[in-house]
């Protein structure tokens, strides 16, 4: 290996190094999960769910059917090279009422740059799957896809596997080929 490749494959690494303790800062600083919790979150989640019903009427459908939902006004997303990640913090409904609050933790790998904020809600169809959610190692995969909310996209949507997950952009831009998944936290109201 020549030295130029050295030096490449050396900066390489140290980026690869640089961008794994940012991740693990930022992982701790947010991960830190229900401390900080603010009373206007939950207005936050009320004005979600008026924007989702506002954007689609026909998610109607999942807000009266389902057992339950998870509302997710704002993840924050970002990656760069590699390595990509998101938080965000949530309301859980069961039968219309909050009945405690999640986190949201994702992490990515694959080209990608950029960073958004989205709202995500996450609808169970029956009493077992959000009480799979409620044990607090619920996650999503790359073969479960949020659905973004147009008008009248709900109507052709299902659940699959017993979840049905929709997603508005807040704000921001972000190119990415990644897989990788969602991974939740939940606490009840004590």
């Amino acid at each position: 290996m020549s030295n130029k490749n050295a030096h490449a494959m050396m900066n390489t690494m140290r980026i690869g190094r640089m961008l794994l303790i940012a991740f693990a800062v930022m992982t701790m600083t947010f991960g830190t999960a229900f401390a900080g919790w603010d009373p206007a979150d939950e207005a936050n989640a009320q004005g979600t769910i008026a924007k989702f019903r506002q954007k689609d009427p026909s998610l109607e459908r999942f807000f009266s059917r389902a057992y339950g939902y998870v509302v997710f006004p704002e993840v924050f997303k970002g990656g760069f090279m590699i390595l990509g990640g998101g938080h965000g913090r949530g309301y859980v409904y069961e039968s219309g009422t909050i009945i405690g609050r999640s986190t949201i933790t994702q992490v990515n790998f694959g080209p990608q740059l950029g960073g958004q904020s989205f709202a995500e809600i996450i609808f169970f169809k029956g009493k077992g799957d959000l009480e799979n959610f409620k044990k607090g190692k619920f996650e999503l995969n790359a073969q479960v896809a949020a659905v973004v909310v147009t008008s009248g996209m709900a109507t052709n949507t299902d659940y699959s596997n017993g979840v049905a997950v929709f997603a508005m952009p807040n704000a921001g831009l972000m190119a990415e080929i990644s897989a990788g998944g969602q991974k939740f936290s939940f606490q009840p109201y004590d």
